[in-house]
């Protein structure tokens, strides 16, 4: 239990810097300006009392140190409630580099839009950028999750009737022109700035100087072009008139997963989460046990109990929302096989009967409209002789066939490990799940590091063995120390999250409300394809 709140309180601690975003130097430039911080923005938008469900916070950590870093890639995203309804926010931090985008900044709002595409979620920009960060353009411009991506998904959210309402609160220059533009509201404070090319440019390019209002101030877009739609004075009036703007809003069809209306707690605390869940991997725990401190009412129907006992799945409902659950059972469990053999089953590994199980599990859920929730703590799935006769691969592939094609939504949760092609088969990040969440103690990688270290370090003993040097135990040692310490570091959720390879870190204790505000996003989209597999080896 010690290990998990120390964790979470290392957790709070970075968080709280993050928050700071550029510092108070740079808050205090930004109240200088007349206009509010981003995370103040916020404050005044939501509706009171809630907050912004925040997703990605832990993007561009420790990265771009050489430029003086970039919190929350200078950026913030997430969901929030405008007169009861989902919102994306997203919202640039001018305290950041006056809002200029890294190449993590475009990967972090293009996530965002993916996310509210996917679950047709109605947005929200809240402008306020320098534009491309230029030493690091080459990194920024060209690819298809780059800068101009941002833009073209404007184009196809409006072609999927997803509203976009956009403010602009400061500067919006260059091709970040075109955000604004490309929504279904715009709106301009007094002292904001639109144009493709600032004055300064402008007289270097054709020698006209123009004075920034005049080029591109509220007033003259307001007024003259007749690309602005509300001229607001300041932020406050912009952004309640985003809140009234919302508040007329239709309603739109919902999606066709079951809801019912009164969502009983989990008969248990989920305080108890911290001393049921067990880090180290040569320390079991009962996945079942963490499922009952999550679902509604602790009822969990599961399915085919006594058999592929080492992934858990069953029917239950989340915030009154009916899923079906895919978990990997961290105790080891005793199976007969077919030839009546008993064997032990390692807890946290797929065999060939658990895969068998979950992917005619995954396509039942799709069959009956049932979203998908995968807890993962996985080392990947079993080898050895017996594993490969059994089929180990035809199966795996069953699961990882039944995960890519399914249809309904589907919500990861890595709550230790989850390395390897077992991380592939329960939904990681490559399969498309529409939220991917990590508690503090998640490892996330090709392999553990104890494994990865002893393979690299052979690997690099034989390759200096070759060149004719011959190490001491020591030397070995320090190597398989230093190898170690790398791949380890890269473990770390943060670092995962730093590159977006997850949406959130949440505290254990907020799991339940984490994967209640992915559903209830994913309930805003009403469109489910038809449900199709393909070759399934058989």
């Amino acid at each position: 239990m010690r290990a998990m709140a120390d964790l979470v309180t290392n957790l709070r601690n970075e968080e709280d810097k993050l928050l700071e975003g550029g510092g108070a130097k740079a808050i205090q430039s930004q109240h200088d300006k007349k206009r509010l911080t981003a995370r103040e923005r916020l404050g005044l938008l939501l509706d009171p009392g809630t907050e912004l469900f925040e997703l990605g916070m832990y993007a561009a950590w420790r990265m771009y140190e050489e430029w003086g870093g970039a919190p929350c890639a200078g950026v913030i995203t997430g969901l929030g409630k405008i007169h009861g309804r989902t919102f994306m926010i997203i919202a640039n931090d001018a305290t950041v580099k006056a809002g200029a985008f890294f190449p993590m900044t475009a990967k972090k709002v293009i996530r965002a839009q993916n996310i509210a595409i996917e679950n047709h979620i109605p947005t929200i920009y809240l402008v306020d950028s320098a534009g491309v960060f230029l030493p690091l353009q080459e990194d920024v411009f060209p690819d298809t999750d780059d800068f101009g991506r941002v833009f073209r998904n404007n184009a196809v959210m409006s072609a999927k009737g997803i509203p976009q309402i956009a403010a602009i609160m400061g500067m919006c220059v260059a091709g970040g022109g075109y955000l604004p533009v490309m929504c279904d509201h715009v709106l301009m404070t007094d002292g904001s700035g639109l144009f493709l090319a600032g004055p300064a440019l402008v007289q270097a390019a054709i020698g006209q100087k123009v004075s920034a209002e005049e080029l591109g101030g509220a007033e003259m877009h307001s007024a003259i072009s007749g690309t602005v739609d509300y001229h607001e004075p300041n932020d406050e009036s912009c952004l309640k008139r985003i809140r009234s703007l919302v508040e007329k809003m239709g309603a739109r069809p919902r999606a066709p997963f079951d809801r019912i209306p009164e969502a009983p707690a989990p008969l248990y605390a989920p305080e108890e989460l911290y001393g049921i869940f067990q880090s180290n991997v040569t320390q079991p725990y009962d996945m079942k046990e963490i499922i009952a401190r999550i679902v509604d009412g602790s009822k969990f129907d599961e399915y085919r109990a006594e058999y592929g006992k080492t992934l858990i799945c069953g029917f239950a409902r989340i915030g009154g929302h009916a899923v079906g659950i895919v978990a990997n059972q961290a105790a080891h469990q005793h199976q007969t096989d077919e030839q009546g053999h008993k064997r032990v089953e390692f807890g946290r590994v797929i065999y060939t009967e658990s895969a068998e199980k979950a992917a005619r599990f995954i396509m039942d859920c799709n069959q009956n409209l049932v979203p998908l929730v995968f807890l993962h703590d996985v080392n990947g799935f079993m080898v050895g002789r017996d594993a490969e006769w059994s089929g180990i691969i035809k199966a795996g592939a069953k699961m990882v066939n039944a995960v890519s094609n399914s249809v309904v939504p589907k919500i990861s949760v890595i709550i230790g490990g989850s390395f390897g092609a077992g991380h592939y088969a329960m939904c990681g990040k490559a399969y498309d799940p529409r939220f991917i969440f990590a508690w503090p103690s998640a490892r996330y990688s090709v392999m553990s590091g104890e494994s990865a270290a002893g393979t690299l370090v052979e690997i690099k003993i034989k390759q200096l063995e070759r060149g004719g040097k011959k190490l001491t135990e020591e030397d070995r040692k320090k190597l398989y120390d230093e190898t170690k310490a790398t791949y380890d570091e890269q473990m770390d959720p943060r670092y995962g999250a730093a590159r977006l390879w997850l949406d959130a870190i949440i505290d254990p204790l907020d799991t339940r409300d984490a994967i209640v505000a992915a559903l209830s996003a994913a309930s805003l989209n009403p469109e489910v394809e038809k449900f199709r597999v393909g070759v399934l080896q058989t």
